[in-house]
């Protein structure tokens, strides 16, 4: 027998079970081992999405409004009783508090990337969705010194494909599927050191708004 999110039949018994062993799995280790929080989030088949709202602007891409965030720092134990609440979820991670985003296209971002590692600065996770969009991970505050800081570089009245995530977004944590399009994959996966303590978005700005107006 299947289960619903909001009023959506997911998986069979065999496949939520294995599902939420999986879950359950990913958010202990966001949360105990990457100090990130993460929130339930809905799921899209054939664009709809599983919030039960038909006129959904966001299918599958949205937290759930009625499920509880699993705070960081949260035990395994913690995480496994938080996922068995909501069954077949998606994992979301809120944006603005352990990190900000600097987002841009795929090709851009590995482009920006292979040059950021040649020059051996500190970078953090970097993850690539099913859209072709590379997600960068740096520390808090990028959204909001975005203007200035592009503005200091030369790139204010440059078109850049390029956009700072902030406070009151969320993005879909790998391996989960966005809106039904495929699974956001690590690019860059995290690591000690600087998962919970990403690196300042001004140095890594100017090579990833280099690559986009080369793009």
């Amino acid at each position: 027998m299947g289960f619903t999110i909001g009023g959506i039949r997911e998986l069979g018994s065999g496949s939520r079970r294995r599902d939420r062993t999986a879950g359950s799995t990913f958010v202990a280790e966001y949360t105990g081992r990457w100090g990130w929080a993460v929130r339930p989030g809905a799921r899209a088949r054939t664009g709809t999405c599983s919030c039960g709202d038909r006129r959904c602007d966001a299918p599958g891409a949205h937290p759930l409004e009625s499920a509880r965030e699993v705070p960081a720092g949260a035990s395994p134990d913690v995480a496994a009783c938080a996922w068995a609440d909501v069954p077949g979820a998606s994992m979301m991670l809120p944006v603005g508090r352990a990190f900000d985003i600097l987002e841009v296209a795929e090709a851009a971002g590995r482009r920006a990337l292979v040059r950021l590692e040649r020059m051996g600065l500190p970078l953090g996770p970097v993850a690539v969705t099913p859209d072709g969009r590379a997600q960068f991970f740096v520390a808090p505050g990028a959204a909001a010194q975005l203007p200035k800081l592009l503005y200091r570089m030369g790139w204010d009245d440059a078109p850049l494909d390029l956009r700072a995530l902030g406070p009151g977004t969320h993005i879909t944590a790998p391996p989960c599927d966005l809106g039904g399009l495929g699974p956001v994959r690590w690019l860059r996966p995290p690591a000690p050191g600087t998962a919970a303590a990403p690196p300042p978005a001004r140095l890594l700005l100017g090579t990833l708004a280099y690559s986009c107006h080369r793009t």
